[in-house]
């Protein structure tokens, strides 16, 4: 698996149409990446139409976010993301530990990562071995018994709800992964990006996977969906405790107004 550097072109364009005029919206964008362990951005925009920028800023986990207002006229807003980045397979290893939240804070459960009893039972069944291998196992027995499924969980499905259900996507395998991970000692966050599908340029939503902290390596990244640690075809975009810190697109809405969203990510080489 392992080969040269990648040079990706990305556009992630998200579109909301509304059929009244708005009362008042509010975006969280973290749609820009940094550069890293395993990536250095060539260029990148980010462009807004029928919304406006109100902030932009930093957060505690170091992406770079910005705040974007709607209301009134028009009833659509797209916000389009493209750019090249250049990336390298360092076998999931993205290094030492920066930003302004703690290691700590990474070993705390959130509501969307809480475990019951059946995340207790799977990270009791990982024993033996070293952290790393210890990390690939659980990896490896979430990808074997929660099936890929889009459409039976949605942003708020919990991972113990997920692994109950045997089914989700990607942003499942990562909670119950990082769920684990805490309970097995480790620090552990999620992350947003893009994944080079081997079978489609075009996709319907971006990736998302799991890191843990690893005393002698750093973070080191786990993809329990596709059963890898990512490499070359994976650009990173934010980081957090769960989803809700690291989504990419989030946002609140006053007013009646239906909402109708589309999104196309295209990522090719």
């Amino acid at each position: 698996m392992a080969g040269g550097p990648m040079r990706l072109k990305i556009t992630h364009r998200t579109e909301y149409r509304y059929d009244f005029p708005i009362q008042y919206g509010l975006q969280r964008l973290k749609l820009m990446p940094n550069g890293g362990a395993c990536q250095s951005v060539q260029s990148w925009s980010l462009n807004i139409e029928g919304a406006r920028e109100e902030v932009r800023f930093t957060d505690q986990f170091g992406n770079d976010t910005r705040l974007v207002s709607m209301e009134g006229e028009p009833h659509i807003v797209s916000v389009e993301a493209a750019g090249e980045v250049l990336t390298h397979n360092k076998a999931g290893v993205t290094g030492a530990h920066q930003g302004f939240a703690p290691l700590w804070l990474f070993e705390r459960q959130t509501p969307l990562t809480e475990a019951g009893e059946g995340i207790r039972d799977l990270a009791a069944s990982i024993s033996g071995g070293s952290d790393i291998e210890r990390l690939h196992r659980l990896m490896n027995v979430i990808g074997e018994r929660v099936v890929y499924t889009a459409g039976v969980t949605d942003a708020a499905t919990t991972a113990e709800a997920a692994l109950t259900l045997k089914s989700g996507v990607c942003q499942d395998h990562a909670h119950i992964f990082i769920s684990a991970a805490r309970l097995l000692g480790f620090p552990a966050r999620y992350v947003s990006g893009y994944l080079m599908m081997d079978t489609a340029t075009e996709q319907a939503a971006s990736h998302a996977w799991a890191e843990a902290h690893v005393k002698s390596l750093g973070w080191v990244a786990f993809d329990a969906a596709n059963g890898i640690s990512p490499d070359e075809r994976y650009v990173r975009l934010a980081t957090g405790r769960d989803y809700r810190d690291a989504a990419p697109v989030s946002g609140i809405r006053i007013g009646q107004a239906a909402e109708q969203l589309a999104v196309r990510i295209t990522v090719e080489q």
